[in-house]
């Protein structure tokens, strides 16, 4: 009977995880980003920048120099934005570049998404101040979450409780990082025991950018602005997970979905513990707890 009844959880547990390989998104993967239908062009005017969309409320000469950006970021330059103020501490402080060309990652992989998630110095943003995404049924009775930066319900210029970012937000091996990996010139690899293991446990997909020889923590990151609702997984150097599409949400660049509804799914803080190592598994002396989804 429990010899049964064994074999049975485990056809259960391969079947649960068989499905999380190949998720289907039942909408379009852009989601939010269509932006009510206007899809790439709302973010990329393919000839003239903000111009050609009809944004460039500042006069910003260089827009368009950058992945054809078509959204007003003039309002954002120099600006100094402080993240990650915690306990009276300090926090990151990022001077946001002169121009987008610049060519530093905070160009890419920042101010083009304050442009349209800023709600204090880009405040001519389409965007709604809320969550496009359903959330859970049992995640709470407010369902309109802020997105807005710079406005998220604390006043302007409300950056202190937004998660570091900025040339000054540095990523290294130990430490606060607190996983036994390996930096080399901005380039972090999970080549020790704990580290490796996570990896094979659960992937390593964020993605860090090098500045002086270090790596930063921009937007892009956590998220893939391009995908909002499914990840590709390939089991290989990146990633033990088995190859196929997984569910994610709110474009988090790996699989992240609390609306599982699985019993005892640890995806979403695994996805977190990718930076945060002292807080997984295989840094407490627990190998062999994989990912549930």
């Amino acid at each position: 009977m429990k010899k049964s009844f064994l074999v049975m959880l485990m056809i259960l547990a391969v079947a649960a995880f068989a499905a999380a390989q190949n998720y289907a998104p039942p909408s379009d993967v852009l989601g939010a980003h269509l932006n009510y239908g206007r899809g790439c062009a709302a973010c990329h005017a393919p000839h003239s920048g903000a111009w050609g969309n009809g944004a460039n409320k500042s006069g910003d000469t260089t827009s368009g120099t950058s992945i054809l950006w078509g959204q007003d970021v003039g309002s954002l330059y120099g600006k100094t934005i402080i993240t990650g103020s915690t306990n009276g501490s300090t926090g990151y402080t990022e001077v946001l570049p002169a121009s987008m060309a610049a060519g530093t990652p905070d160009v890419n992989g920042l101010i083009t998404c304050l442009s349209c998630h800023d709600g204090n110095y880009a405040t001519g943003a389409m965007m709604k101040n809320q969550v496009y995404e359903t959330l859970p049924a049992t995640y709470g009775g407010f369902n309109k979450i802020p997105t807005l930066l710079g406005a998220n319900g604390d006043g302007a210029n409300s950056y202190l409780a937004t998660h570091p970012v900025g040339l000054n937000a540095t990523v290294s091996c130990g430490g606060q990082w607190n996983w036994d990996c390996v930096e080399t010139n901005g380039t972090i690899a999970m080549s020790g025991p704990n580290s490796s293991q996570f990896v094979k446990n659960y992937g390593f997909f964020v993605g860090l950018s090098a500045y002086n020889n270090t790596a930063v923590v921009t937007c892009t990151t956590c998220h893939n602005q391009h995908i909002m609702n499914v990840v590709k997984v390939t089991n290989g150097p990146k990633s033990g997970l088995a190859t196929g599409t997984y569910a994610t949400m709110f474009f988090v660049i790996g699989p992240y979905n609390p609306a599982s509804g699985t019993a005892g799914s640890n995806q979403t803080a695994q996805f977190c513990r990718q930076c945060h190592g002292g807080e997984a598994n295989e840094s407490n002396g627990s190998y062999t707890i994989p990912t549930t989804f």
